[in-house]
Parts: structure tokens; sequence; C-alpha cells
């Protein structure tokens, strides 16, 4: 154990609202009890998080993309309006699965950690994952059953490989990969003509159901769509769907998400005013740009890139409209937990210039483009910024949970900041798991993250410390109303997120007390995260993928 610390201290610091374990499986069961359907049983648990999508895409979130199973989990279940995030794509997946920061540990192997692998399955659990892990290691090495998809990062969604096949056209000259598809620990290449990677994800997925649906054992499946991760890609009969829908324009489009948001009850304009279109990148991306205009053809070609986006977020809710089929045939629907959300906010990145793609083959299996800064804005409405900056943008993604067997429906949005490290905490409540569970590693911290199952009943989550961020050039820390943030070395700025949620009116000068001390705070997370002090230059990060 950490620093000399007993099993009995180790396991009460790493359960900072965990201290009900035995009450919470009490109250899971005796709401289970009130619906005289539902099997008395730990519960399944489903996550499932895609990558690269915007606060605002999904229909309950104020989208008009067509997201109908989603939006009906949101309807009989939960939403999370602040649920934090890392924003960028491999610390995200590894405080998931750990429960800790990813300032303990690394996008490696993820040493000192235990994973919810490893937890779960000497809990009783089948523990299946399908997709995305942007890692070196294979999970099935990590206390997972059964793992199919890419290890390393996003990489073609008709192709992962880069090699030319019968039925698709050659590769562009060049053309590499950074990963390889696992099949457990075979690699594999499972290409055939009807290949896409959120159908062929599913796919998988469906196949543990039906293999061990009358086993009696419950499961932990995890689904890690690459879904909308550029290259941007999709059918083209679901980016049919979306021709002239983004006709009007960025700003038409966000105002129009906007306006529904304020409608449904997401955001109050009194306390979270929309922006101005930030039109800015970062400063490498401002010097790439070099500031100018976009050209009526460019415009053309990032309007067509976000109607396949929209396409590929349609795809992936579809596949999960087959996995919730699914469960309700087996009638396991109820007792599973279901969490959908986001690894970070939309992307900024430039589109290529390297290569020029017709508009005719953009979204085909070579022809991927990226979404840009003006549509990942959209996406993100009302929120600022994007993937890898510490706003609200980059940090904040929708979070929706399902468990009708002890969660009522709740019309309105559950306001209380949430983050990722807070799932493997739940997942140990719900399922009466033991942390670390059969994780070897050595010096396991205790989880930074606190249980949900408050906020499931909608109580106050008990959050005994702040939330903290780094990546790259973006820090930031959450204490209660507060937050403070800064981007590139600046200053800090200080936002008062229960009258500002959307970051207009930095009010650092006005308390520069409380930003010294929120300041010493995140220090003191920093060094007791890494061991070394802040030097104020951020560790080097790999480039986006």
């Amino acid at each position: 154990m950490r620093n000399g610390t007993t099993r009995r201290e180790f396991l009460k610091a790493g359960a900072a609202g965990l201290c009900v374990l035995t009450l919470g499986g009490q109250w899971a069961a005796a709401e289970a009890t009130k619906r005289p359907n539902v099997l008395q049983a730990k519960p399944n648990i489903l996550v499932i998080l895609v990558d690269d999508m915007g606060y605002s895409d999904i229909g309950c979130f104020g989208g008009e993309i067509h997201t109908p199973n989603i939006d009906r989990l949101a309807a009989s279940g939960m939403k999370f309006s602040e649920m934090y995030n890392t924003a960028k794509c491999y610390p995200t997946r590894t405080s998931l699965l750990t429960g800790v920061y990813y300032q303990r540990t690394d996008k490696g192997s993820f040493p000192n950690t235990a994973t919810l692998g490893e937890v779960l399955r000497t809990a009783g659990y089948h523990t299946w994952w399908a997709g995305k892990h942007h890692a070196s290691f294979n999970p099935v090495t990590r206390g997972f059953e059964h793992f199919y998809g890419l290890i390393g990062p996003a990489e073609n969604h008709f192709n992962p490989f880069g090699k030319a096949v019968p039925w698709q056209p050659a590769p562009p000259p060049g053309t590499k990969t950074r990963a390889t598809w696992h099949d457990d620990l075979k690699p594999v290449t499972p290409l055939h003509p009807k290949f896409y990677d959120t159908d062929a994800l599913t796919d998988q997925a469906l196949k543990w159901l039906d293999e061990y649906e009358k086993d009696g054992k419950p499961f932990l499946l995890y689904v890690a769509y690459f879904a909308p991760h550029s290259p941007l890609q999709a059918w083209p009969e679901d980016i049919a769907k979306y021709r002239g829908v983004y006709d009007s324009g960025f700003e038409a489009m966000r105002q129009a998400r906007y306006q529904r948001q304020v409608k449904m009850g997401l955001v109050d304009p009194k306390t979270s005013p929309l922006p101005p279109l930030e039109e800015g990148m970062d400063k490498k991306q401002k010097k790439k740009s070099k500031g100018a205009e976009p050209s009526t053809d460019e415009l053309r070609k990032e309007t067509t890139a976000m109607e396949i986006y929209a396409a590929m977020i349609d795809r992936v809710d579809q596949n999960i409209g087959r996995m919730i089929k699914k469960l309700e045939e087996q009638g396991k629907l109820d007792n599973t937990l279901i969490m959908f959300l986001s690894d970070n906010g939309a992307s900024a990145q430039l589109p290529n210039k390297g290569h020029e793609i017709p508009i005719a083959l953009m979204g085909s299996v070579w022809g991927g483009v990226d979404q840009g800064p003006h549509w990942a804005t959209v996406s993100n409405t009302p929120l600022r910024k994007w993937k890898t900056d510490s706003f609200e943008g980059g940090v904040c993604t929708p979070l929706i949970v399902h468990w009708p067997a002890a969660i009522k429906p709740q019309t309105g949005w559950y306001r209380e900041p949430a983050h990722l490290i807070d799932i493997m905490p739940t997942v140990v409540v719900v399922s009466g798991a033991e942390y670390p569970g059969a994780s070897k590693e050595a010096n396991i911290p205790p989880m930074d993250g606190v249980s949900l199952l408050p906020a499931f009943k909608g109580e106050a989550i008990a959050r005994p410390k702040p939330l903290f961020f780094q990546f790259g050039h973006g820090s930031a820390m959450r204490d209660g109303q507060w937050k403070l943030v800064r981007s590139d070395g600046d200053a800090w700025e200080l936002y008062d997120m229960t009258a500002d949620r959307t970051e207009t009116r930095n009010l650092a000068a006005k308390f520069p007390e409380l930003v010294k001390k929120m300041d010493a705070q995140w220090l003191a997370w920093w060094k007791d995260c890494t061991g070394s002090e802040w030097t104020g230059k951020a560790p080097k990060e790999e480039k986006d993928e």
C-alpha cells in the first residue's frame, strides 16, 4: 500500500463517498423491489464512450442530429449537465478505467493502478471491452476477459490498417497506421466489404451478450467507439440524411442549438449567455492558418465535413439502439446501469492541407477530413473552446445514466459537477466489488473520484476535494461555484460558474486572494500526483491523433 498505509486505511481513504458501500447496495436492492419485473441481482454495467463529440450534438442536449436511442435513455434516466473529462483522448480513458487522475500514472501501461476489469472480475463479473484503447498494453492482461478493438490512437474507420484490399481503392502513397487491431491477444485484420468500425464493435458486443446470456453472471461491457473522431468517414446513406442541413452556416446553426437548449431548460440565458462565435484557434493553429478567411469552396467543404460528422453520430446512435434491443430481448435492460459520455469536447483541429480531397470523395475510405474550429464551436454550444482546452468546451461532456431498477426518470438536469474519475467508485458501490480487486500493480493510490450514487437519488455528491485539470497548454480547478482556468501559460482566470457557466466574465482581478488560495491548492495537487513541483511548463504530450 502507498506510503505504508494499512489495507483498511487504504480502502477508507479511497472511498470518500463510498463509506456507504453496503448501504448503497441495499438502496439499489430496495429500489428494485419497488419494480416487480426487475431481477434481484447485481446490475450489469454498460459504459459507452464516444470520441471527440461536442456538448450539444445529441438531441437531448440541443442538437439537430438524429439520436432517438440516446434520447430515449435520457428520457427514462437522468442527464448530467456538468460531467467533466480531461480534454484529451488518452488521459480521459486512463482516468475512466482507473478512478484516478491521469497524472498519477501514464498512457503506456497504467502503472500503479487498478482497472475496471481487475476490480469487477473478482466480483464475479464478465468483463468485456470493444473499441479504442489508447495505450500500449492489451486489456486482456489487465482484468478484461475479452478485448476486441484497436490498441493505439484513432485510425481510418473503414480500413484501420492502411493496406490495399480488393473491394477498396488503393490507399494514398505514404498512408501509415500507428495502431493494431486485436481479438483478445491475437492481432487480426477483420476487414470485409461491409466493415465500418462503429458497426463492427457493436457486432462483437452483441456476440458476447448472446454467448454468455444464460450463465447467470453479470457483465461489465465497455464500448469505446472511435466516432466521431477524425478522419470523418461515414456510410453514404447516413451522410445523405444530413445533406443541406448545415447550409445556413455556423452562426445560424449555433443560435438554433442555443435556443433549443434554452427552451428545454438546459441553459439559462442569464447565467449561460452565448459567447461570440470563436473564429480563433490556439497559437499554433493561428500561425498555420495565417488568419485567412475561408473561401466559398472551403466553406462548402467545411459544411460537407459537418454533414459527415453528424452521420457518424447518427450511426453510433443506431448501434446503441441495437444494444438496447438486445438487452430488452434478454430481459436485462432494467437492471443494466448504462452510462453514455464523450472523452472530450469537439476538436478544432484544422483540416489537413497536405492533400486536397474532392467533395465527391469526402467521407469515403480514403476521403477522411476534420471538423475544423468553426463547426467544433457549434458542436460545443454554448461552451467556450474545444478539445485540449481546459475551458468548458474542452473538459465538459454530456453524461446520460440509465438504470430503471434503481433510477427514476428525471425530466431536468443534474447540475452538480461530476468527473469521469467518479465512474470507478460508482461501479465499486453498485457492484459490491472490492478495490483494487485483482490488480498486481504496486503502490496503487486511493481512488480520486467519489460515488455518484447520491446523484442517482437526486442528492448532493459528497466530494471532499476540488476537481483538478491539466493537459497540454490548459490547466484548471473546480471548487464548488468557482473555476480557475488558464491557457498557454497565461495568467489564471476566475469564473463563478453559478452565475457565468459560459466563462464570459473573468473575476480574477476582483478576487485576488481567492485566486492565490486556489493556485496553491492546484500546485499541491500537482505535486501529490506527480511527486514533483510544477515548473510552469507542461510535460510534453503526444500530438493530436
